[in-house]
């Protein structure tokens, strides 16, 4: 359902956010919007993590309104996932719809906006505290605008609302010589560290241990400001990834449930995970299944390891595109219960269902897993 103003009775009842990781019975879930959705802006943290044709495209369309050809089917699938979590019964809730065509700018640079496609990204859902995101992206600066009436809500329902502090994203942050790693060479990243940036995307929530990656939108600082902010009761476990251009780490390394662990062997080496994840089981993901479309090829921001990007509804059950045929028989002898419904349209506007969420509440509580 979409949002409504609050009543007196719903500030009475108890917090709207708890989640503490992937898996447990989700109860209430933030999913993006499409509308208004602009081509991101040119920049070289955009570009460098776009696969090939689309970053050619997107350099010659920045700045643009998404097309109808384009926006129109990933509506059908939003749409259709939608109604699908309610009739699991999940609550919907939705961000205002938002013009990012409109043009902004800082004391440093100008930019337009992105979309509100994936609220995973700029939010970050710590038990019963949600934070907004320093990103990386220019585009992306004014984007948790469009969520601050849910947020306001959450809020004067007993959440805990925090924001790190807003980056400047001057050049000084962004290294000049940057150019993506050859294969064989060692990884490296576009981000300095002049100061803290990171997208919720990159963390992993397992009750007390969080897992993150380093990414071309989340630099070191950005890992060690949100260390020190959650304090002493978290531990923060930072995974080595193989990817040339990391950026999020749901198609790199995701939880299942406790004790399981799903891996891109593309990425991952299982020999080079942190030891208390090498107790756990290791899910290998099956080679995605290919998509031969050639305008979702051209349109795609994603990698084809997207096939890994699901959504747990509870231990058991999870959504997955029906498309990816290798990995819903794979989950299957797994034991777990896939879920088919299709999304590939909505890549070109950056993930798939675990992007395009945001767990806001599950049915759980904070414990130690390790």
């Amino acid at each position: 359902m979409n949002f409504h103003a609050p009543s007196s009775e719903s500030s009475a009842a108890a917090c709207p956010v708890s989640s503490h990781n992937e898996w447990d019975p989700l109860e209430e879930i933030i999913v993006g919007r499409l509308e208004g959705s602009t081509i991101p802006s040119n920049h070289p943290v955009v570009t460098c993590n776009i696969p090939g044709m689309a970053a050619r495209a997107q350099s010659l369309a920045a700045g643009f309104r998404f097309p109808k050809f384009m926006v129109e089917p990933a509506q059908e699938e939003l749409d259709n996932f939608i109604k699908v979590l309610e009739s699991l019964g999940v609550t919907v809730t939705r961000p205002e719809p938002f013009d990012h065509h409109a043009k902004f700018s800082t004391p440093y640079w100008s930019s337009r906006g992105f979309c509100n496609s994936c609220p995973r990204d700029s939010m970050l859902v710590i038990g019963d505290e949600i934070l907004e995101t320093p990103m990386a992206w220019p585009c992306r600066y004014f984007e948790t605008h469009s969520y601050r009436t849910i947020l306001k809500d959450y809020f004067r329902r007993g959440a805990r609302w925090t924001s790190a502090p807003k980056p400047q994203l001057t050049d000084a942050l962004f290294d000049p010589n940057f150019e993506l790693p050859k294969k064989g060479e060692p990884i490296r990243y576009i981000l300095t560290e002049f100061e803290p940036v990171f997208d919720a995307a990159d963390f992993f929530r397992c009750g007390r241990d969080i897992f993150v990656t380093r990414s071309n939108v989340t630099n070191k600082m950005g890992v060690d400001w949100l260390r020190r902010h959650l304090g002493e009761g978290y531990r923060i476990h930072e995974i080595k990834s193989r990817c040339p251009n990391p950026m999020h780490i749901d198609t790199t390394i995701l939880p299942l449930g406790p004790g399981k662990i799903l891996i891109n062997p593309e990425y991952i080496h299982p020999d080079e995970l942190p030891e208390i994840l090498k107790k756990w089981d290791i899910l290998v993901a099956p080679d995605p299944t290919p998509i031969d479309d050639r305008i979702l090829a051209i349109t795609s921001m994603c990698g084809k390891w997207l096939s890994m990007n699901i959504l747990m509804i509870d231990e058991k059950r999870m959504i997955v595109d029906p498309h990816h045929v290798n990995m819903m028989r794979q989950v299957e002898k797994w034991g777990f219960e896939p879920i088919p419904v299709p999304f590939l349209h909505y890549a070109a506007f950056g993930g798939a269902y675990h992007c395009a969420t945001l767990d806001v509440r599950r049915r759980g509580t904070l414990e130690s897993y390790f």
